[in-house]
């Protein structure tokens, strides 16, 4: 299993280079730093896990406000035809489709919280489709590589991160970060359909597509000729829908004349259960990530990737500095977001490094996260292609993200 790689190769290489610190340059602090390093990781995911069980009880008890009141069925008969033909496995009508839309909703307005209990909701009623329920299913890997590649129309998160880092103009990462992950969740939903012999030319698909690219496209036109409206677009337009949202559902409930209260009760309960779940699969992720970059095992591959540009006869390897906050958001978005954070710190929120940091925080997903809570959220064991699809269209995005930012912030 690729994650179980992973896990290993990331201490065996802090490992190496903590000894290598220790009897080279002699280095006796190494591996205390190492060994703290492992305790705040494991403190940090606890707090991150703490945080998402009071996201996943709220987020779970409107959804099921949502299903009871007839939201979900609605949204449902509005996207069935073309998940019909992405995901043919998955009955019509049923409620994962429901769920999975709103999942992507909120990842589109780049409401983290929001997506990742609604995420799991929707990996739960696939789960129940799933005929080996160690493995996952196809369905499950199109909607985790989907998810991953994340298509960010309002990054309303990493605006405001923007604004209290001081940012003359936070919104200048809008266009960027929208290009780049349209262009990764593009190339994920390519790679999936041919592993998974989808076809792509079928005129449903491409009418659906063919309307989301002439709405983002329309969207870039109107705040590219009025840059005026991007700030209160970005700002507002994202939480305003979002709450909407919750008041429709209510909306509905309270129409259907069902006690709302006690069944948001019933879905928060479903969130708590598996926020319990979840919380080892964060400490074993996390702790890696902590024990590899306190060991100096990042810096030297980053050195590593600067040496080799440079031999290259790269001119403008600039975006180096850029580059730990997309390394790092594969794995787990607080400690992308730390990266990014750093970055406005050390070269300044509008710097070039500065923004482009931001756009690489919001052009890719946290794949292994997602890959570690949702599937383990569903006991699945057996991720086939689902890593090596999403980290592609993580490469995508990154690839996107390097031309993206050179053309709009030179």
């Amino acid at each position: 299993m690729l994650l179980n790689r992973l896990w290993i190769g990331l201490f065996l290489s802090a490992l190496a280079v903590g000894l290598g610190k220790l009897f080279f340059f002699g280095d006796m602090m190494i591996f205390k730093e190492m060994v703290d390093a492992l305790f705040e990781s494991a403190e940090l995911a606890f707090k991150i896990a703490l945080f998402l069980t009071g996201a996943l009880c709220l987020w779970m008890g409107f959804m099921e406000i949502g299903e009871k009141g007839g939201a979900i069925r609605a949204l449902t008969k509005v996207v069935s035809p073309l998940f019909g033909k992405l995901f043919p496995d998955i009955p019509k009508d049923h409620p994962a489709v429901g769920s999975m839309m709103m999942n992507f909703s909120a990842n589109m307005l780049g409401l983290d919280n929001a997506a990742t209990p609604l995420g799991l909701k929707a990996m739960g009623q696939l789960q129940e489709l799933n005929p080996k329920k160690d493995t996952a299913s196809n369905a499950q890997i199109m909607f985790l590589v989907l998810n991953t590649s994340g298509l960010t129309i309002i990054p309303v998160s990493i605006l405001a991160y923007r604004s209290g880092a001081g940012s003359v103009s936070p919104s200048e990462v809008f266009l960027p970060i929208l290009f780049s992950t349209f262009f990764a969740s593009l190339i994920g939903l390519i790679v999936v359909s041919i592993k998974q012999k989808i076809n792509l030319l079928n005129k449903t698909i491409l009418a659906y597509l063919g309307t989301l690219t002439l709405f983002i496209v329309g969207l870039l036109l109107l705040l590219y000729n009025n840059p005026e409206l991007v700030e209160p677009v970005s700002n507002v337009g994202g939480n305003l829908l979002l709450f909407s949202v919750i008041i429709v559902f209510l909306g509905l409930g309270i129409r259907k004349k069902i006690n709302v209260y006690e069944v948001f009760i019933d879905g928060a309960k479903g969130g708590f259960d598996v926020a319990i779940k979840i919380v080892p699969y964060l400490v074993a992720i996390l702790v890696a990530i902590g024990v590899f970059k306190a060991s100096g095992a990042m810096e030297m591959m980053f050195d590593g990737v600067r040496y080799l540009l440079k031999l290259a006869s790269v001119a403008n390897t600039e975006f180096i500095e850029a580059l730990p906050t997309a390394f790092m958001k594969p794995f787990s978005g607080g400690a992308a977001r730390g990266m990014m954070l750093e970055t406005f710190a050390t070269h300044g929120v509008d710097s070039f490094i500065g923004k482009m940091s931001a756009t690489f925080q919001g052009s890719t997903e946290t794949t292994f996260y997602v890959l570690a809570v949702y599937f383990g959220s569903v006991g699945i064991k057996k991720t086939r292609y689902a890593a090596g699809v999403g980290l592609i269209a993580d490469l995508a995005g990154i690839i996107a993200a390097i031309f993206i930012s050179f053309l709009f912030y030179t």
